[in-house]
């Protein structure tokens, strides 16, 4: 199932993606609340052409968890060393996107900003010091997210709140698929393009820290909550890292694609 908010008649829905149709969903909670009640919603008989509808973040979650250096190219890229154990930082709630939303910054606070898509994964009920075995029915799916960084500020603030988390920081989406039409997670192709041009390009098994390590990780730091996201991390291809380095620029347009979920595209203003 493909799950997503979007905007009709200047009203917020909820509905299920079947190939090009929304199909509104009679659920008036949100999605966040329709994840921790573990619903299967019903799809009622009122749809859109998804090229008809503006599409919201899928959910703006209480927590996003990301983790850095999580791709061992990614990390040789930067001029760094594979982290010992999982590398965790923030974003912040507010940073978040959905599809087809604009990226933006101010450039008196920023002028090297980059790239990053990532495979997301959400959680489906609460989680709290839970093992790697049980990691899988803590999750309810999996979204794309680009986890857009100010290198500048990353070079200069001892921690990573400005970098990571200005407001567009973290688009999210188009949707969510639910973890029964993800077998594997960790054998989906990854890429990123700016303007068409494919910058990153990879597989989620070449992750460190598989999926169920970072879980269990988090949870014995903090309480999951349904609806939090677990960013997984970006593979090599960032902007950074090229010779010389290239950042985005207003007029660009970034587009993550993941195997079996979609694609994820904004435009920099």
């Amino acid at each position: 199932m493909k799950l997503l908010s979007f905007i009709s008649n200047s009203r917020t829905h909820i509905g299920v993606l079947d190939g090009e149709q929304v199909y509104q969903v009679a659920w008036q909670e949100g999605v966040i609340g329709l994840i921790q009640r573990g619903i299967t919603p019903n799809r009622t008989s009122r749809r859109f052409p998804l090229a008809d509808v503006q599409l919201n973040p899928p959910l703006i979650p209480s927590k996003i968890i990301a983790v850095g250096r999580n791709y061992a190219e990614h990390a040789a890229e930067l001029g760094n060393d594979v982290p010992s154990k999982p590398l965790l930082f923030a974003k912040l709630p507010s940073s978040v996107i959905g599809h087809g939303q604009p990226i933006r910054w101010n450039p008196e606070l920023t002028q090297r900003v980059d790239w990053e898509g990532e495979l997301a994964v959400i959680i489906g009920k609460r989680a709290h010091n839970i093992t790697e075995a049980q990691a899988y029915d803590y999750i309810y799916g999996y979204t794309i997210a680009n986890d857009i960084t100010a290198r500048d500020l990353q070079n200069s603030d001892e921690q990573w709140v400005r970098a990571k988390g200005m407001d567009t920081f973290c688009p999210l989406g188009p949707w969510i698929i639910t973890k029964d039409e993800i077998p594997d997670p960790h054998n989906l192709t990854i890429s990123t393009h700016v303007n068409g041009e494919q910058m990153q390009h990879a597989n989620t098994g070449m992750m460190i820290y598989k999926i169920p390590q970072l879980i269990a990780y988090c949870s014995k730091a903090f309480t999951l909550m349904p609806g939090d996201v677990i960013l997984t991390g970006t593979p090599s291809g960032v902007g950074k890292g090229m010779n010389p380095p290239r950042f985005l620029a207003p007029g660009d347009v970034v587009t993550v694609t993941i195997d079996g979920i979609g694609e994820l595209t904004n435009p920099v203003e």
